[in-house]
């Protein structure tokens, strides 16, 4: 365990936790914070799609950048404290214009941050422990995702309809994120200098990423396509007659499913490699969106939100473990960042579709047609070959 957990990876779980407990505290209340302000769904929308965007761009770039310079610490760093200053800056002003802004510097903060932070975990971890030191780092973050809209229903209910005072209150663990991100330590290297890549340079990787690298990211895009916002799963519980707290409760639920499992899933991922492990988080993803149409009883939920959490702890860490075998060290953070930007985009283009979908069409056909959609992802990463650890460390 002392050899897996080192001060470097327990750090950076700490930076998230308090990070996603700052963020999910404010995730369930974003939305209706918006609507008493004047925005429509279109509007929110709209200005969710910027932000998102602009993080997913922004991942390749800093990526690239940080391993041009082979420097990771002043990324992470500058990523988590632009996040920490801009939540409270989102209710200062009302005006359409500040608050596109405000969200998009939370959101770009994320972006300078993600690919030097995995390179900094991947780095620290034997390739035969990757899986249980991203499976660790996603635990913590998922149990700031579940302490945080604790704390939002707990304040809720004792100030009702106090919903800028939450923002404020976000700062609190934003700056205990940065306070540990400053704490983190950095190998000396020989590489200090370097220039700064062009905005989309890093898309160049691509042609030089090895060919299991092009394959798994194709796959892993593929999956983005169809897994869209959690906010429609969300809005499907409400939609069905529960409460705004029932709704926020099972949010809770499924993060705290997630967090106990991501640690041991990695566990087994690393024992009988990533490629098992994310085909057991599919098959779960599927049958999440295949039975909740159908499904009515508390226990029933209780059983899908399980499944669901075991799919997330299943995929999401798994996945940066899995890549990190495909690429050299040296381009760890280009890699991240690279897959992270398509991802993200691909992820934007999915809510879309999703909202058209159920628009169109109704929940239940958005809901089965995706679990219709991940078999057919299902056969095609069932032809990829496993990745031997550390193949790509050329």
């Amino acid at each position: 365990m002392k050899s897996i957990l080192t001060r470097t990876v327990v750090l950076l779980g700490i930076v998230s936790l308090f990070t996603d407990l700052a963020s999910e505290m404010l995730y369930p209340i974003l939305p209706i914070y918006l609507e008493s302000i004047g925005f429509g769904v279109i509007g929110i929308g709209v200005l969710d799609g910027i932000a998102e965007a602009t993080s997913g761009l922004s991942k390749g770039f800093f990526g690239q950048w940080s391993d041009r310079i082979d420097r990771r610490r002043p990324f992470v760093v500058w990523g988590y404290g632009l996040s920490a200053v801009a939540k409270p800056l989102l209710v200062l002003f009302l005006s359409p214009a500040w608050i596109l802004f405000t969200r998009t510097l939370d959101r770009f903060g994320k972006g300078i941050r993600t690919g030097s932070r995995d390179a900094l975990l991947a780095g620290e971890a034997r390739t035969e422990t990757r899986a249980r030191v991203f499976g660790f780092h996603r635990s913590m973050d998922t149990l700031g995702a579940a302490l945080g809209p604790l704390f939002a229903l707990v304040f809720l209910y004792f100030y009702p309809g106090q919903y800028r005072w939450l923002f404020f209150l976000a700062v609190i663990p934003g700056v205990l994120a940065v306070g540990a991100a400053l704490l983190l330590r950095e190998r000396e290297t020989r590489r200090t200098t370097g220039s700064r890549p062009g905005l989309l340079e890093f898309v160049g990787y691509w042609r030089r990423a090895t060919p299991a690298y092009r394959r798994l990211v194709t796959g892993l895009a593929g999956f983005a396509l169809i897994n869209s916002s959690d906010m429609f799963l969300l809005l499907y519980l409400k939609h069905t007659g529960l409460t705004d707290v029932a709704v926020i409760g099972w949010y809770v639920y499924y993060n705290l499913v997630y967090a106990v499992a991501a640690y041991p899933l990695g566990g087994l991922a690393d024992r009988y490699g990533p490629k098992r492990m994310f085909l057991f988080g599919l098959v779960c993803f599927a049958i999440v969106y295949a039975a909740l149409p159908f499904a009515a009883a508390t226990y029933a939920l209780a059983v899908i939100f399980l499944v669901y959490g075991l799919f997330a702890a299943a995929t999401e860490g798994v996945a940066k473990a899995w890549i990190s075998h495909t690429c050299a060290q040296r381009d760890m953070a280009t890699a991240v960042g690279t897959f992270s930007a398509l991802a993200s985009l691909c992820s934007l283009l999915a809510s879309t579709v999703a909202g058209l979908l159920w628009y169109r069409f109704g929940a239940h056909s958005l809901l089965l047609l995706t679990a219709g959609s991940s078999f057919i992802l299902f056969a095609y990463m069932m032809t990829l070959r496993p990745v031997r650890p550390g193949a790509g460390q050329q």
